[in-house]
């Protein structure tokens, strides 16, 4: 028996949910984001999954400097980014000997670049804060940081140019068209490559989709619009999260189950305990009612989940058996439908997953 609980990881869906982008964004080049343990779906699996053919995605995002590292040292060939950028001068020299890319959007950056030696320059991708005001330099700051970075000797040359959005996952929102312009406006007759569109921005905003697309969220086949669901845009769940039935109750009207005991049976059914919990990163707080599916149909959730477990009514008439397979969610029960339930995003619950939860790749 496969152990259990445990995410399967389409490559199928993963490389469709590739090709989808490119026909969305035919004339971007791909920075597939794989940051957070490649949103829950194991770093090196996607990264592998999807550079590593004809067609692959060109380059890949990440958050933080290991990772970088432990794709480079998986044997990732794609032009590597770093979203965030350094944090330390002493990693400088490490970027430039494994041929990564890096944000540069605090002033603390330049210093420890214009104070430092390198074998080779390193190259950067400076962020404009247009709206997000988050990470970046803001448009006043923007032309003297230019200079300070084309005069710098450890930079190399062109700088590429890069923003983010604040509001693309709300389309009717206007800010995102005034981050647009005003990027466009602020970069105009520079050299350098660009990227604006993260997910929603590529599905939702094609005229930011510019040099580079980078998608995160979509990637996986998720939509990153609530109400919204990735096979809307012909996307694929990349993950499908499954346990198994460790036992079948019979449960009389009147009981309760679980810590608190604030579930009560309103006539006799028969319940279902799932093992899975929040110490595999199944949120604790989903409610009652929040959908699982077992041998073709949802039943609900019911109790409070605990760390290993979770209850579910699966009904009087039932006839699940200890050993079935649950499905938490996937290509039949939408990770965004459960997100909603629980009255969160799809974007946590596939990042949250503990190390509990065994990751295996599938065709």
């Amino acid at each position: 028996m496969k152990p259990f609980p445990r995410a399967e990881i389409s490559r199928h869906a993963l490389q469709h949910n590739l090709a989808r982008l490119r026909e969305i964004a035919p004339h971007s080049q791909i920075m597939a984001v794989v940051k957070a343990n490649g949103y829950g779906h194991g770093l090196l699996n996607v990264a592998q999954c999807v550079g590593n053919y004809l067609g692959g995605a060109d380059g890949f995002g990440l958050a933080r400097f290991e990772e970088a590292l432990e794709l480079r040292h998986g044997g990732v060939k794609g032009r590597l980014l770093l979203l965030e950028g350094f944090f330390r001068a002493s990693d400088l020299p490490l970027i430039v000997e494994h041929d990564i890319e890096t944000t540069v959007h605090h002033e603390s950056q330049i210093d420890m670049l214009e104070n430092i030696s390198l074998s080779k320059p390193v190259k950067v991708w400076l962020k404009i804060d247009t709206g997000m005001h988050r990470l970046g330099f803001s448009l006043a700051q923007f032309t003297s940081i230019y200079q300070r970075l084309m005069s710098c000797n450890s930079v190399a040359k062109p700088i590429n140019l890069m923003t983010h959005f604040a509001c693309a996952d709300e389309p009717q929102n206007p800010l995102t068209q005034k981050q647009i312009q005003a990027f466009e406006e602020l970069v105009k007759g520079l050299d350098g490559e660009r990227t604006l569109a993260n997910s929603a921005a590529t599905l939702f905003w094609p005229h930011s989709q510019a040099d580079w697309i980078r998608p995160g969220i979509a990637l996986y086949g998720v939509s990153p619009v609530v109400g919204d669901k990735g096979f809307n845009h012909q996307l694929i769940p990349a993950m499908e999260l499954v346990s198994n039935l460790i036992a079948v109750r019979e449960h009389k009207a009147g009981d309760t189950v679980g810590y608190g005991a604030y579930w009560q049976a309103k006539e006799d059914t028969l319940l279902g305990v799932v093992a899975i919990g929040y110490g595999d990163g199944y949120p604790r707080n989903a409610p009652e009612g929040t959908p699982v599916l077992i041998n073709g149909r949802r039943v609900p959730i019911v109790g409070r989940v605990s760390m290993d477990m979770l209850t579910v009514d699966l009904g009087k008439n039932a006839t699940d058996n200890v050993g079935d397979s649950v499905q938490l969610w996937g290509k039949s029960l939408a990770v965004e439908e459960v997100a909603e339930h629980i009255g969160t995003i799809a974007y946590e619950l596939v990042t949250k997953l503990t190390p509990r939860v065994v990751v295996e790749l599938l065709p």
